[in-house]
């Protein structure tokens, strides 16, 4: 039997359907704006006559970004940091989470070993102990270097083992009668269960690596190694004249700081646009019952 809605229901939905609606264009029309800037010359970007469209339709920034081999030779050492940083990250993050998860009656070590880990969030060792510490290890100037320090990340540490502590127990118990050990337990029964929150934790890991640039310029001391983020910064921001040159005149002359910031930001925000709706819908589900603590 069917219930028609009533007058009152009626209201919040549409009230909410509205509100959803301006919030959502809230989030969007800037991205719009920024797009609509970087496709439009330099004189009507500089003059704010860009709103949502084009104005004076030209692509010299982004010419200007991917015209270069060393943008190209930038976006492949972001590619392989991505790639080398959320293996290494995801891996130790599963395994480091998994004993953290068991009781202590199981693992007697596993309260001191939560507390390293959190004073690791309150406590920092500061900037110049920790450049000291990669150069002893011989890492400048290599792609490990932008890899290794950030790793073990201590917050998505904490998301998954929550995680971990909401499966049931009967689980591992079951798998132990059969004969599995921790390590088949883990791979076979654990991982595959928390792919929420490994969704999560990855796209926490992949958008961080993506977005970071300010190790990129302490720790290559050789622009050949700087990751996107690194060098679009020099280019754009700082529009360095080592890139300034007779054959790019004519695009920079289309081009204002406007509009090179516009590509800038669009540039690195759309692969994150891409990834980010194919794990939504784990998104959610991992950072509710990640953050739950029984």
């Amino acid at each position: 039997m069917e219930h028609k809605a009533s007058l009152g229901r009626k209201a919040f939905l549409l009230s909410n359907s509205v509100f959803l609606f301006v919030l959502s264009a809230l989030c969007l029309l800037p991205l719009v704006h920024i797009l609509a800037v970087s496709f439009s010359s330099g004189s009507a970007a500089s003059a704010g006559q860009v709103s949502f469209w084009p104005i004076h339709f030209t692509t010299a920034a982004y010419e200007n970004v991917f015209g270069k081999p060393e943008y190209l030779r930038a976006f492949e050492v972001t590619i392989k940091r991505v790639i080398l940083g959320t293996a290494a990250s995801m891996f130790l993050t599963i395994v480091t989470a998994y004993p953290l998860s068991k009781d202590p009656r199981q693992f007697r070590m596993r309260t001191p070993y939560v507390w390293l880990f959190v004073l690791t969030i309150l406590f920092n060792g500061g900037l110049i102990p920790w450049y000291m510490t990669i150069k002893t290890l011989g890492l400048i100037d290599s792609i490990w270097a932008l890899v290794l320090p950030g790793a073990l990340n201590v917050f998505n540490i904490i998301l998954l083992l929550n995680f971990y502590r909401n499966l049931p127990k009967e689980l591992e118990e079951s798998a132990r009668i059969d004969g599995a050990g921790s390590w088949r337990t883990l791979w076979q029964i654990y991982v595959p269960l928390a792919m929420p929150a490994l969704a999560t934790t990855g796209l926490f890991t992949i958008v961080t690596h993506w977005n970071s640039w300010f190790d990129g310029m302490l720790l290559m001391n050789s622009p050949d190694g700087y990751p996107l983020q690194t060098f679009l910064q020099t280019i754009i921001i700082k529009l360095d004249s080592r890139y300034l040159n007779a054959k790019n005149a004519e695009l920079i002359a289309q081009m204002s700081d406007r509009t090179s910031k516009a590509a800038q930001i669009f540039v690195a925000a759309f692969p994150i646009l891409v990834i980010y709706p194919l794990l939504q819908r784990f998104f959610i589900k991992g950072i509710v019952m990640g953050s739950v603590k029984e």
